[in-house]
């Protein structure tokens, strides 16, 4: 793109807010909370896995999402509503909430420009 540059580890100039670490068996998870130059606030979730190379060296393989704050409310309704239906399927027990498919009109996308 002209006229963008693309700074590396520009994330890890951003003023980290809060954070919280869990661990959960081989992978950790990374909550921070961050502010934009705005002052806005976002998170970033971070999967942390330990991996070894051939030469048995160890190193971290890691995947990061940005959530930004007009996305909370949408985000945990979607997170709580599949961990729910996980959590009844494994019990053998009706699912509360049934899947939805989005409504076109929910996308930002305008798939007829695709």
């Amino acid at each position: 793109m002209e006229g963008y540059d693309r700074k590396e580890g520009l994330d890890n100039d951003r003023e980290e807010i809060y954070s919280k670490a869990v661990r959960a068996g081989k992978r950790t998870y990374f909550f921070d909370v961050k502010a934009t130059r705005n002052n806005d606030y976002y998170l970033t979730i971070t999967e942390s896995k330990k991996r070894f190379d051939n030469d048995g060296n160890q190193n971290f393989e890691k995947h990061k999402i940005f959530l930004y704050k007009e996305d909370f409310e949408k985000f945990s309704e979607g997170l709580d509503e599949v961990v729910a239906y996980i959590k009844a399927a494994l019990n053998n027990e009706p699912a509360r909430t049934e899947y939805q498919e989005p409504k076109r009109e929910e996308f930002d996308v305008d798939f007829d420009q695709i």
